[in-house]
């Protein structure tokens, strides 16, 4: 049957960054429905994002193209332009291979919730960019831009 029943999708809390860029994100919670529901072109994951929480570090993708859509609660968008609020209702898309790193900060007091989607490109690189990390998807490592991996890593 098509439908996912949410309840039974596992929650991830954190993230897989190496210590301490780890450290932002330990409390978001996400959950893989696009993997509950068994796809593979696209992924689609609902977060949870509690106050002071990030979503990620702040990041483009090379091949991936990225949305998200928020479903509760609002987040500060931070972008290389600047910061936009995102409010329940709102929506932000992301082009691959823009340079423009981005991420959202919760400022609220209230837990926002958002689905995040994304194509699924083997031959994508995430590029951080305020800090000297990079990452392959197709083995997932957090290195250094240099190529070196992260001796946590």
């Amino acid at each position: 049957m098509p439908k996912i029943d949410i309840a039974g999708v596992p929650a991830r809390k954190g993230s897989g960054y190496p210590a301490p860029f780890d450290a932002p994100c330990a409390e978001r919670i996400r959950q893989r429905l696009g993997d509950a529901g068994g796809l593979s072109d696209f992924g689609v994951n609902l977060m949870r994002l509690p106050p002071g929480g990030w979503s990620s570090q702040r990041h483009w993708h090379s091949h991936e193209d990225e949305f998200v859509y928020i479903l509760e609660g609002e987040v500060t968008l931070i972008e290389d332009g600047g910061e936009t609020l995102l409010r329940a209702g709102d929506c932000a898309a992301f082009p691959k291979a823009s340079g423009n790193g981005h991420h959202m900060i919760n400022r609220s007091n209230a837990t926002a919730v958002y689905l995040e989607v994304g194509s699924r490109s083997q031959a994508d690189l995430i590029t951080c960019s305020d800090i000297d990390m990079m990452s392959p998807a197709s083995d997932g490592r957090f290195l250094h831009k240099d190529g070196t991996p992260y001796p946590d890593a």
